[in-house]
């Protein structure tokens, strides 16, 4: 694999990824899928970080959420994304890659809390840290989670991995004629309200100078194909 041009990188990873071909839930065999993709990654000498979003379980309990409170419903589903990290976790211990949860919501029975500094140096000694809960405040999605964390810890790039594999002007699977950005800045994301990220993650990454990569999880060795610099991908950035 060519070597890497980044340094220190978050994923983040869609929720629904890890149904696998279930309407909801966790696919155990696709998690050690990813998992092996994620190691992969993590062997060209990159230190990676984790964020994985709780949509693939929230989906499941959707109905009981019907009539509640918006932010009753935001913690529910950072508690999916807690729920998220601990498979990752086990899947990649079980491959010998050693890993961290730490969760924005105190719970440390089953994980760290979230410390910056603990984080950084779990990275520094070859770990991987799966950041769970989101900001562990409502109101704020997965995908803002991951660019604050990504911003924390100084990433090079935010690796957006999803069923898509980059960012077209329209919505591929309703317009099979929309077109896809090999690059794109983060104004005409934000202009053309192109659904990336949302608004506040776009923001944070532009004013950290973090490029955005959005490629699709789901064809088998996408990330080394990204990292590498190949593979079919779009890069969020400011023009050079």
């Amino acid at each position: 694999m060519t070597a890497p041009q980044y340094k220190r990188i978050l994923l983040k990873l869609s929720g629904e990824v890890l149904m696998g071909e279930q309407e909801y839930g966790i696919d155990p065999a696709y998690v050690v899928r990813l998992a092996e993709e994620v190691k992969a990654a993590m062997e060209t000498g990159l230190e990676v970080c984790l964020v994985i979003g709780g949509g693939n379980i929230f989906r499941g309990v959707a109905g009981a959420a019907r009539g509640l409170d918006r932010t009753t419903g935001d913690y529910m589903g950072m508690l999916a994304t807690v729920m998220n990290a601990l498979a990752m976790q086990n899947a990649l211990e079980k491959l010998g890659v050693p890993t961290r949860v730490q969760s924005a919501i105190p719970m440390a029975s089953v994980c760290e809390p979230y410390i910056r500094r603990r984080a950084e140096r779990h990275l520094e000694k070859g770990r991987i840290v799966i950041f769970a809960a989101g900001t562990g405040n409502p109101f704020f999605t997965t995908d803002t989670g991951a660019a604050l964390r990504a911003a924390e810890m100084n990433c090079d790039a935010l690796l957006k991995g999803t069923s898509v594999d980059g960012v077209y002007d329209r919505d591929p699977k309703l317009f099979p004629n929309a077109v896809r950005f090999d690059t794109i800045t983060y104004g005409k994301v934000l202009s053309d309200n192109l659904k990336v990220m949302d608004a506040a993650a776009v923001s944070l990454c532009r004013e950290n100078d973090i490029p955005i990569v959005v490629f699709s999880i789901r064809e088998r060795g996408n990330v080394a194909k990204v990292l590498a610099g190949e593979g079919v991908q779009t890069i969020v950035q400011e023009e050079s």
